[in-house]
């Protein structure tokens, strides 16, 4: 699984430069045909997303180019996960959060329990991004926030204010930085590894 850009134009245009290399090997990707059409529930409607196929020209493997505002195995775009785990660390409950995001309180509770499971890892995990991107880290670590979700949380923002002060990305939502730096697995089983 290999996280790209939004727009299949710039997708295609790295494609044919050789920009995108292979996760396991680092050889060059090339075209490779096409994932299955599928909705994804965004914030201003569903957007149909069919990912590109790619594979590598020297061991072979065959990757999924997922556009980053998409996550693995879920039908929501990641800013509105984002927004149902920034409601979630602020207090929030399921049946709330799904009444203001308009989602059935099943997958909101889903989103939760994933996300319950891994905040103490996510949290290390972006932290560490966080330091090797900061310029001070000391002066954009965030404090203890008083739970385990609300210093996860912090820890993603704080990356993502960190990448973008650092990579001149400075108009990039910030749950699109977290869904490129954990390449679509925030809620995927196995990530982050223990």
């Amino acid at each position: 699984m290999v996280t790209v850009e939004v727009t299949a134009a710039a997708v295609e245009q790295r494609l044919s430069a050789g920009e995108l290399s292979c996760p396991d090997c680092g050889g060059v990707l090339a075209r490779w045909g096409w994932g299955r059409l599928r909705g994804l529930r965004g914030p201003d409607g569903v957007v149909s997303v069919r990912p590109r196929r790619a594979r590598c020209r020297d061991c072979e493997a065959t990757h999924i180019l997922l556009p980053v505002l998409s996550l693995v195995r879920r039908a929501d775009a990641v800013e509105v996960v984002g927004a149902g785990l920034e409601l979630a660390a602020a207090g929030w409950g399921c049946r709330r959060i799904a009444e203001r995001l308009g989602r059935p309180v099943t997958t909101v509770r889903g989103w939760l329990r994933c996300w319950s499971r891994r905040v103490g890892r996510t949290a290390a995990v972006f932290t560490s991004l966080l330091v090797a991107l900061a310029d001070d880290p000391a002066a954009m670590l965030p404090t203890a926030a008083g739970s385990a979700a609300q210093d996860a949380v912090c820890a993603v923002t704080g990356f993502a204010f960190a990448a973008r002060a650092r990579l001149e990305m400075l108009k990039v939502p910030t749950w699109l930085l977290v869904s490129a730096a954990c390449h679509g697995r925030l809620l995927a089983p196995g990530w982050p590894p223990a």
